[in-house]
């Protein structure tokens, strides 16, 4: 991972330029892994984010809001009684570790002063958060609770002694001579790969810079380490020495490095990097750096993991309402032959003096037709002739009130599928928890899935997407049913053009024309975001409709997000990413 040893170390020189000395204010827990601690120092309020999560822990400086519960966890009241008015005494690294020490002196009921140490441990999904009492070293809550039945080496529990993580005999690389990286080599020679050496074998280097050092030094990060002269051994020591008196001096470079395909960032270090060769961003501070890289690959991560799991159950009913679907299709070609059984049950009755039982076909004469041609009629020789006859007559029947059913049943179960599927593509546009939380509120209210909805109706909807035309046009695009109803029907005015891709499902895109003539330019970007944001996404020659807002109507009962519309005209679009993302896009 990223965040290594280095980067705590970097974290460390920033919280100690900007809380040391300051006085905790207030605390909240906003996730069940993740707390939020106000520091007050230097007349400046600074939000302190500390994660526990599996997946991204971490501790930084945040500027973003988050949303608290309407009741603070046991573990955020534990703090809060026992940091909340405290003034941070310490900040530390453990050992070029991933484990940082903040030290908090306050009162207790007595009026004593009394110090505590809350531990942050920041190792993948080991990851917590830890208040300590510093004196007896003693336990007072944690984040996660260790239990033996967890792990027989290091329990974190009420009561119990804190105990260091191990160090599993990895030397710290800030104090190691030339000799002795040297013979570390050749004592870990084999056919380990070069770049593993050094994050298995020193304290808080991990695989990012540890392929660095090997990228600096001239060597392939794959080469095995049996394989390297000693004028090879000296090049890896001297940018491995490099890059450990940048860590010295304090001589940090906070970078990000964003994917060329995907709009999320592959990395971040205290450092630069140059082995990745992809696009890098510069700040001033390794706080925005995580601030900015966690809001987006966090967010992503949340997102998905919140989304999993109702994609998986809208998955379930749209395969069921696909299945039904072609069954009621299959019966309504059946009942569209019904007219047969009737002739069948006819010419039985007709010629019941003629048939005996135990048949199980029998050709006779059609009266319905003029040349009187004989015709095969099936038979069950388990009933007799009238009975069968009965038998074609109560299907024929059956069949004629399927077919009048089906007629109104199909366009229903087709309106379902098509619900369905819009649901998927909402999903899969989503960029915020809340905009999930939207989604599953709708899907209780339809009746899709269990649960009491949790949201208040007043309760403020998500915003859409916000672009402005190379035309100086302002474009939305809605990003699931209930952002496309509130933007279409309320937000819109009667003269705003309106454009949805054509038979699918897809998001609702208004242009504001605020009395001005649309270009084409900007009509077709438009259109453009339409199936991009749709699920003809991956597709050429997308056709899109459009017309004015006025043009476009809700029937009555309709399920959220889904309207008609009339009076319009059609274009043909290429979705591209490229010229999405040449759009001006607006944040919030």
């Amino acid at each position: 991972m990223s965040f290594d040893g280095i980067v705590t170390r970097a974290i460390i020189e920033e919280l100690k330029d900007t809380i040391l000395g300051g006085k905790v204010d207030k605390i909240y827990q906003h996730e069940k892994d993740e707390i939020l601690i106000q520091v007050y120092n230097k007349g400046e309020n600074r939000n302190l984010l500390i994660s526990a999560s599996n997946n991204n822990p971490r501790i930084h400086f945040t500027h973003y809001d988050r949303i608290n519960p309407s009741s603070p966890p046991m573990f955020c009241m534990v703090l809060r009684k026992h940091l909340t008015r405290g003034i941070i005494s310490n900040i530390e690294q453990f050992n070029m570790d991933r484990v940082i020490f903040i030290d908090i002196s306050s009162l207790d009921e007595l009026g004593s002063i009394t110090e505590k140490r809350l531990v942050i441990e920041i190792m993948g999904k080991y990851s917590n958060i830890i208040l300590i009492d510093k004196v007896s070293s003693k336990v007072i809550d944690s984040i996660k609770k260790v239990t033996p039945e967890m792990s027989r080496i290091r329990q974190v529990l009420p009561g119990t002694e804190y105990i260091y993580p191990k160090q599993d005999g990895r030397l710290n690389p800030l104090n190691i001579t030339k000799e002795d990286f040297i013979r570390l080599i050749d004592k870990d020679k084999g056919s380990k790969q070069s770049f593993k050496h050094f994050y298995t074998n020193f304290i808080g280097l991990g695989p990012l810079i540890s392929k660095e050092i090997c990228y600096q030094g001239n060597i392939e990060i794959d080469r095995p380490l049996s394989s390297l002269t000693l004028e090879e051994k000296e090049n890896l020591y001297n940018s491995f020495n490099t890059i450990m008196d940048k860590v010295k001096r304090m001589d940090y470079n906070p970078l990000l490095i964003r994917s060329n395909f995907k709009e999320n960032y592959i990395a971040f270090y205290a450092l630069d990097i140059g082995h990745l060769g992809q696009q890098k961003v510069y700040l001033n501070s390794i706080s925005k750096v995580l601030d900015e890289y966690y809001i987006k690959n966090d967010t992503i991560d949340r997102v998905n993991q919140k989304a999993q799991s109702i994609k998986k159950s809208v998955q379930t009913k749209l395969e069921r309402s696909l299945n039904k679907l072609a069954k009621q299709k299959e019966e309504l070609l059946e009942s569209k032959n019904r007219e047969t059984y009737k002739i069948y049950g006819d010419l039985i009755s007709a010629n019941l003096h003629r048939l005996e039982k135990g048949l199980e076909e029998v050709q006779l004469e059609n009266f319905y037709l003029e040349d009187m041609a004989k015709i095969t009629v099936p038979l069950d020789k388990r009933y007799s002739p009238a009975e069968n006859a009965q038998r074609y007559y109560k299907k024929y029947s059956k069949l004629k009130n399927a077919y009048q059913l089906l007629l109104k049943q199909i366009p229903e179960t087709e309106e379902e599928i098509y619900y369905l599927e819009n649901i998927l593509n909402s999903i899969d546009h989503c960029t915020s928890v809340d905009e999930i939380e939207e989604i599953k509120e709708e899907l209780i209210n339809e009746g899709y899935l269990k649960g009491k909805p949790n949201r208040n109706k007043n309760e403020t909807i998500s915003k859409p997407n916000h672009y402005v035309s190379s035309d100086g046009f302002h474009i939305f695009v809605g990003k699931n049913n209930k952002q496309n109803d509130q933007l279409t029907l309320k937000t819109a005015q009667k003269e705003d053009l309106w454009f949805h891709v054509q038979k699918m499902p897809g998001s609702h895109v208004i242009i504001k024309v605020e009395n001005k003539k649309v270009p084409d330019t900007t009509i077709k970007e438009a259109a453009m975001l339409a199936a991009y944001y749709s699920k003809a996404k991956n597709s050429t020659n997308v056709p899109v409709d459009y017309t004015e807002r006025k043009n476009v109507k809700k029937p009555r009962k309709a399920k959220s997000g889904m309207v008609i519309y009339e009076n319009f005209n059609t274009i043909f679009v290429t979705p591209s990413k490229e010229k999405i993302q040449s759009l001006k896009k607006i944040e919030g």
